[in-house]
């Protein structure tokens, strides 16, 4: 019998002393991670996390309204979630080539 259980993040079990110990002892199996090495730093780029935000209005139905702050505070950043998962999920839309003065 499989036993199940869920683990809260905010407030982890308490370890024991030896536990603590043997966490101490193991080491850390690095094998699976690539080396940063100066190569990488080199072909790394800097990235503006998080985009900057938008000022907008926008009109959305009474109900999807309603649903969205059910759930508390943070009803904007829970649509920004919503539109930003549906963003990256769609194709990347493909480059229009610009037309050719002379084509052959």
């Amino acid at each position: 019998m499989i036993k199940r259980f869920r683990l809260d993040p905010n407030n982890p079990p308490k370890m024991t002393a030896a536990q603590l110990k043997r966490l101490d002892e193991m080491p850390i199996d690095y094998s699976d991670i690539p080396e940063l090495n100066h190569e990488f730093f080199k072909n790394a780029k800097i990235v503006n996390w998080p985009p900057a935000k938008a000022q907008l209005t926008i009109r959305l139905d009474a109900d999807v309204l309603a649903w969205l702050k059910s759930n508390g505070r943070g009803y904007q950043t829970r649509i920004n979630r919503i539109l930003r998962v549906a963003m990256e999920s769609q194709p990347k839309p493909r480059q229009r080539r610009t037309p050719n003065a002379s084509r052959s």
